[in-house]
């Protein structure tokens, strides 16, 4: 998905980071040092959609894959009700970068690597390889590895700064809390490499041919795939594809959830 693919919506009113605050994963207060990262779910605990929250004066921008702003701007106004919010869609578009960021620009909350977001009258980016970048440091994209099935916290959402277990509750917070603190990962997304091509969604095998999870976005020999970690500790296949779990050492990013 490219920064063309971004929709950006304005929310106004005295009770916007309130109203927010009480939907969203993450704590509301960091906007006072920059952009936030976060994400609405299911009351289930499941993905519904993630954006990035941008102060603007007193406003508040949230930058949204276009595909889900339809439904986001539904589920906002139905739990809205009274309160002094308004939401409206906008002309502007995302242009986003790793190089020297231009006057106006943002940082990327995730992850240093994602570089900065400038938000105008252009879209697009600067040329550089989002996918690898992606890769490298095993961060989720909205419609590929993020779907209405994800649970964050299997996608690596504390990682990536997206969910903040001490502001108090949100949708989803509940089963949210439940997996971070009674709960071993037995599911989550990893960095696999990659011997061969497989179209991303295709289904791990073990050499036994169970199921071991599903390949996502690949690039330069290595991929993103959600593993059943007690079943991807062997060679795995995607059709023609060979496929393993690294186990780095080191990494900002490990290859598993911790």
């Amino acid at each position: 998905m490219t920064a063309q693919d971004r929709r950006v919506l304005r929310l106004t009113g005295a009770d916007t980071r309130d109203f927010l605050q009480n939907l969203v994963t993450n704590d509301l207060a960091r906007l006072d040092q920059g952009p936030v990262y976060a994400a609405l779910l299911t009351p289930q605990g499941k993905y519904q959609a993630d954006f990035l929250l941008v102060p603007e004066g007193e406003a508040l921008l949230l930058d949204v894959a276009a595909p889900l702003t339809p439904a986001l701007l539904q589920k906002l106004r139905l739990y809205k009700l009274r309160a002094d919010v308004e939401i409206a869609e906008t002309d502007l578009k995302v242009f986003r970068g790793t190089g020297e960021a231009p006057e106006g620009a943002v940082p990327d909350p995730r992850h240093p690597a994602l570089g900065w977001r400038l938000y105008g009258a252009e879209g697009g980016d600067d040329g550089s390889d989002f996918d690898a970048i992606r890769v490298a440091h095993c961060i989720p994209e909205t419609g590929i590895e993020l779907t209405p099935d994800t649970f964050i916290l299997e996608a690596g959402f504390e990682r990536l700064h997206g969910v903040d277990f001490r502001k108090g509750c949100f949708v989803g917070q509940e089963v949210t809390a439940r997996m971070k603190h009674k709960t071993e990962l037995r599911k989550g997304l990893a960095r696999v490499t990659v011997e061969g091509s497989a179209p991303p969604g295709s289904e791990l095998l073990t050499a036994e041919g169970k199921a071991a999870g599903t390949l996502y976005t690949q690039a330069g020999g290595q991929g993103i795939a959600h593993l059943r970690f007690d079943r991807a500790t062997g060679p795995l296949s995607a059709g023609e594809a060979r496929v393993e779990a690294l186990t780095d050492e080191g990494e900002d990013t490990p290859a598993r959830p911790a």
